[in-house]
């Protein structure tokens, strides 16, 4: 490419901030609204395929809330709330499966726990929690993959063996730094010798996936410091590890005190470094690449659908904080982040005795369809197969998106992987969560905009 050429794109295509938006489902909640009619769930699963669902169950509640998350959870449970919520949460589940009917077989292919953190239940609540999969919606647990969250606080080897017992094939810890001085930093207090002590527990499990989390961009991070969370977490030789950019998002607790000055262009450029540094690491210790995030050792076993990412259509979500997917609807409870507020929508949740119809969602119409499953193929290492998506769309992506892929080419984040594979390069998987919010319809931006905040 010629200067002159080269200078055209760069005014064409300005640098881009590469952390943007996390896409791990689309669209977003906070692009959902109230639903007008409440659609019998009867209704939207009457012409959907039951061979293969998904099943996932959310467990709002945490030891503590970290000061970068703004997931669906709360800190505790008082006065029994969590036996009223796994109340709530079975009445939910025999409403789902008698919507679901008998007509057609009903079929789970994998199933997840997740939150907040599902092992803050105690032993006895968490075989409630496997009866409840199993009874009343009918998943096998011990014959599909079972994914579980866990911390290191709530990994205990009451409620581990429960989880082993029940068929759990991955667990997954949240770790976020081995550095003591760097969890407190993000607002995660805890001691390395806990975190090694639960580890040590789940490898006595027997459990033939442990996926460790690591946060790289926390304040006061070094290459050094960074370098030491990903070895203490190689020698453990997890099947699994996910490497997170920290964000500062609002209402979080980390976003309440933060100068707004911390979202720069040198916080990104750090957050890129650290990025790449643990990429190489792991790349170089035998890890296979599987998204931006996602790091998979080259002998582990497989465990179904990639990156646990809860996005296919099929999905049956139990829980306030979880979504259900068909074809059409994307369906959940109402969404916040501020903790008032969620305890608020908790509450109602245990209240809740008709479980029968949608509340919150968003209709996926064929153009949001065509958005959704690029997003899902192009932001994994492997790409996008562009035969699989003519079979399922009967049209070709880059004459459904020109205008964006022409900028991830421009921009040297596609790879030359022949006319058949749309597939991301190095740098592209870097930058994935700015490609991801270019795909993102204008109404679905114009809804996120839209949404308040709480």
């Amino acid at each position: 490419m010629t200067l002159t050429a080269a200078t055209a794109v760069a005014t064409a295509h300005p640098p881009t901030r590469p952390y943007q938006h996390y896409v791990y489902a689309y669209p977003h909640k906070t692009a959902y609204r109230k639903l007008p009619d409440n659609p019998l769930l009867a209704d939207l699963w009457a012409a959907e395929s039951r061979q293969a669902l998904s099943l996932y169950a959310h467990i709002p509640f945490c030891e503590v809330r970290c000061g970068f998350c703004n997931l669906f959870t709360r800190i505790g449970a008082p006065d029994g709330l969590a036996g009223r919520y796994l109340d709530a949460l079975e009445r939910q589940a025999i409403a789902v499966r008698e919507a679901l009917g008998d007509a057609a077989p009903v079929r789970f292919a994998n199933a997840a726990f997740g939150g907040g953190t599902p092992t803050y239940l105690e032993a006895a609540e968490l075989e409630r929690l496997c009866d409840i999969a199993e009874r009343h919606m009918g998943a096998d647990l011990r014959a599909i993959p079972l994914s579980v969250e866990a911390s290191p606080a709530t990994a205990t080897a009451d409620r581990l063996a429960v989880l082993a017992e029940r068929g759990t094939t991955r667990l997954s810890l949240g770790v976020q730094s081995f550095v003591e001085e760097e969890a407190r930093a993000a607002v995660r207090p805890q001691r390395r010798s806990d975190v090694e002590a639960a580890l040590s527990r789940i490898r006595d499990t027997g459990v033939p996936v442990l996926n460790i989390d690591l946060i790289y961009g926390i304040d006061g991070q070094t290459a050094a410091s960074w370098r030491l969370s990903l070895d203490a977490a190689l020698a453990w030789r997890p099947e699994e590890i996910y490497l997170y950019p920290l964000y500062v998002r609002p209402l979080t607790g980390l976003g309440r005190n933060a100068d707004p000055t911390i979202a720069d262009r040198d916080w990104d450029e750090t957050r890129l470094r650290r990025y790449r540094e643990g990429r190489d690491h792991l790349l170089a210790h035998g890890y296979e690449q599987v998204s931006m995030r996602m790091f998979r050792r080259a002998d582990a076993p497989p465990q179904g659908p990639d990156d646990h990412a809860c996005q296919t259509d099929g999905m049956i979500g139990l829980g306030c904080g979880a979504r259900s997917y068909t074809s059409k609807l994307h369906y959940s409870f109402d969404y916040a982040v501020a903790m008032r507020e969620i305890r608020g929508i908790i509450d109602d949740y245990t209240a809740t005795e008709d479980f029968s119809r949608a509340v919150h969602g968003r209709e996926v119409d064929e153009d949001e369809a065509r958005r959704r499953h690029l997003l899902q193929s192009l932001l994994q290492a492997r790409g996008l197969p562009v035969a699989e998506y003519r079979r399922r769309f009967g049209s070709d992506p880059y004459a459904d998106f020109p205008g964006e892929l022409e900028r991830l080419a421009s921009r040297g984040w596609l790879a030359e992987a022949g006319a058949g594979l749309l597939k991301l390069s190095a740098e592209g998987l870097a930058h994935s969560d700015a490609i991801g919010p270019d795909f993102f319809s204008p109404a679905v931006k114009a809804a996120m905009a839209e949404y308040e905040l709480k």
